[in-house]
């Protein structure tokens, strides 16, 4: 049974969880009113709630249940803690609704395959925010490696040196917990760890060491990884959230046989170096691609909900769907069974 685009009238969205990163996706979702529309949120924060109700003027739910229940829905966006995302998922792919979830799209590996799963079955699709992927200089970068400028690429670095202080933490009680959150890794660090795939390409395998050095959480708040490619690439991936006194730095550098580069900045947001043996008509949109920023977001959301909405219009294919999203989780899911075992692990992961 093939996918029904959505012609000839708008996209009825709602979103669930008003929280820290709900206002990219309302801006996001506004910014497309000749596409789509918001029609409700759900959150199960009564004050979050009526923020949102008032400011949006839609209807509001304390409970998935009751949204799905009650609306006529054709996306449902979900900006809750990253553990709930499978169960949410499947509940509304069992409703015959489309799903577009934060990252990760989940905390366990056997979840993020259910929900992928749920959602074929159901027919829907299931799209997963990588919203960096949208940024000018990444863009840039990966259209550069996609030409083969780099040749055969040596050496990769990604640094992400954040901070996150304990009051971030004690915010609410399921950030930096296993089952709900994860750690550096899996929350601050997610769209760094998709470069590596996305980027670089298949991973080989995967050695990593965590540690809580200094966070009273469950998951770790630093971390390293040894990454080697199936190409014969090796890199390392250097994550804290404990960087003195604000986050200083997210970066990464290729050294190539032909090429040498380094997008570094706040949040990979400046070009610091850019070097080929060859010139190339892109290279004169380096400092263009460059973009000042305050916030480790970036401003990737509405691109990527542009694909979203023009995807269910059947206009063109989702750029990050529920297989695509499942690659950067297998690369988390492989760093903590690394980091728990002692051990390098083998990729691809069994299913």
């Amino acid at each position: 049974m093939s996918f029904t685009p959505i012609k000839n009238r708008k996209i009825k969205v709602a979103l669930v969880g008003c929280g820290r990163i709900s206002k990219n996706h309302f801006d996001s979702i506004n910014s497309y009113s000749d596409l789509a529309e918001l029609v409700a949120v759900c959150d199960t924060d009564p004050d979050a709630l009526k923020k949102a109700t008032d400011q949006y003027s839609v209807n509001g739910y304390e409970k998935l249940s009751l949204l799905l229940e009650n609306e006529e829905l054709d996306l449902v966006c979900l900006c809750t803690p990253s553990g709930i995302h499978p169960r949410q998922t499947i509940e509304c792919a069992r409703a015959g609704i489309n799903v577009l979830t934060e990252k990760p799209m989940a905390t366990r590996w056997e979840d993020g395959i259910a929900m992928v799963e749920a959602c074929l079955q159901r027919n829907v699709k299931l799209f997963v925010v990588k919203q960096n992927r949208k940024n000018a200089t990444l863009a840039l970068l990966k259209r550069t490696i996609d030409k083969n400028r780099f040749g055969k690429i040596y050496s990769v670095t990604l640094n992400v040196f954040w901070t996150r202080p304990q009051a971030y933490y004690d915010q609410a009680p399921w950030r930096g917990t296993w089952a709900l959150d994860g750690g550096a890794l899996m929350n601050q660090a997610s769209h760094y760890v998709d470069l590596l795939d996305w980027m670089i390409g298949p991973v080989d395998s995967i050695h990593a060491n965590i540690a809580t050095l200094a966070r009273n959480i469950e998951a770790e708040d630093t971390a390293t990884l040894n990454i080697k490619w199936k190409s014969g690439a090796l890199g390392t991936m250097n994550v804290t959230m404990l960087t003195y006194p604000k986050n200083l730095e997210g970066s990464i550098t290729i050294l190539g046989e032909k090429g040498t580069v380094r997008v570094g900045g706040l949040a990979v947001n400046k070009i610091e170096h850019w070097e080929f043996d060859a010139e190339d008509e892109d290279d004169k949109l380096i400092e263009q691609a460059a973009y000042e920023t305050t916030s480790v977001y970036g401003f990737g959301h509405p691109p990527f909900y542009l694909n979203v909405f023009r995807a269910l219009r059947g206009e063109e294919k989702e750029e990050v769907d529920g297989e695509e999203g499942l690659c950067s989780l297998e690369l988390l899911i492989a760093a903590y069974r690394s980091a728990k075992q002692g051990q390098t692990i083998q990729l691809p992961l069994p299913r």
